[in-house]
């Protein structure tokens, strides 16, 4: 077996692990990029349904005040469990020049325990801003997110897709900073590997986003990963594991921010053909739809499918999963809905 067909199945078969319950899927996952577009789910529902048992749409959401996990920014924005949210905040508690309002957001927020947008904005009617997309927000919105952000307050739950805040105990770190980044790259380097020597770099120079005050000690701690993290020929992963597997023979509709294939740069080298999330490319420039959930079988991706009123398929090859197995997971995707 070449190289590349190991790392192949090393790639499925390592972050495909047998289902199990949410708690210890997220546990095991670390991280889970969310995406609010549900076409047909939201990413992280379609991430998790193959690896929570019985997982249905939205469970996330509907669990998530009981669940030992945060909504904050990784390396994208999503889930984390408390441990690595707690290697993150908080960010940076530095005055800012609407210190006096944030403050008197922040006091507000902790005296009501649990605040909606709707209320802090009633309070404070800060007016609106130009928010990042050249659009209007909520003034008090935005300080909401800036203060979620720096780790001062945290997301509570949801009401109808809104985000409702709540204060946080911030605790001292018994870590060092390069502690904490070596924490957070093996995190990444966990939930991604194998990865070339490239997407290393960049994935876990995109970490800036959640250690925005450790910066300097990022680029020390990638040097130390290359160092401790298990290579061969430019890929690496994490030490002790052996870059080896065996794939079952069912057919998966991946997300598009799945483990398996959110590495562009990866996918391509391992797959052969450039997968790309369309959703925002105007609709004439499109090639693989919408939102095009890649098509797994064993440790090949053989195309993408778009699921609607119908399920349409796109195939990069003469090569196709067997029907029933297909047919099968189309199945298992309605009885997820």
């Amino acid at each position: 077996m070449t190289t590349l067909e190991r790392l192949r199945r090393y790639a499925v078969t390592r972050t495909l692990f047998r289902p199990t319950t949410l708690p210890r899927a997220i546990e095991r996952l670390g991280f889970v990029q969310a995406d609010p577009i549900r076409a047909p789910a939201r990413a992280q529902d379609l991430v998790l349904r193959h690896r929570v048992e019985s997982y249905r749409a939205s469970e996330l959401e509907r669990r998530y005040p009981k669940l030992r996990v945060d909504e904050t920014f990784f390396i994208n924005y999503g889930f984390v469990t408390r441990a690595i949210y707690a290697l993150m905040h908080p960010r940076d508690t530095r005055v800012r020049a609407d210190a006096r309002r944030a403050r008197a957001v922040l006091d507000f927020v902790t005296e009501r325990k649990v605040a909606h947008p709707r209320e802090v904005d009633a309070r404070f009617e800060a007016g609106t801003i130009t928010n990042w997309w050249g659009g209007q927000s909520s003034a008090t919105t935005h300080l909401l997110d800036d203060l979620h952000y720096r780790g001062l307050l945290r997301v509570v739950r949801r009401e109808n897709g809104i985000r409702l805040y709540g204060p946080v105990v911030q605790r001292e770190h018994e870590l060092s900073a390069a502690e904490r980044v070596d924490a957070l790259i093996d995190v990444v380097v966990g939930l991604y590997a194998p990865l070339p020597r490239a997407s290393l770099n960049a994935t876990a120079g995109r970490l800036r986003y959640a250690v925005p005050h450790l910066v300097a000690e990022l680029n020390r701690g990638l040097q130390r990963a290359r160092e401790r993290l298990a290579h061969r020929d430019g890929w690496y992963w994490p030490a002790g594991e052996a870059p080896d597997g065996e794939p079952d023979g069912r057919v998966r509709l991946l997300a598009p921010f799945d483990p398996i294939v959110w590495d562009r740069r990866r996918f391509e080298l391992l797959w052969g053909w450039p997968y790309r999330f369309e959703a925002y490319t105007p609709a004439p420039k499109r090639k693989y739809g919408y939102y095009a959930l890649p098509v797994l079988y064993e440790d090949r991706v053989l195309g993408w499918a778009n699921f609607g009123e119908r399920v349409t398929f796109g195939w990069v090859s003469r090569a196709r999963p067997p029907k029933r197995e297909l047919d099968d997971e189309v199945e298992r995707l309605r009885a997820f809905l």
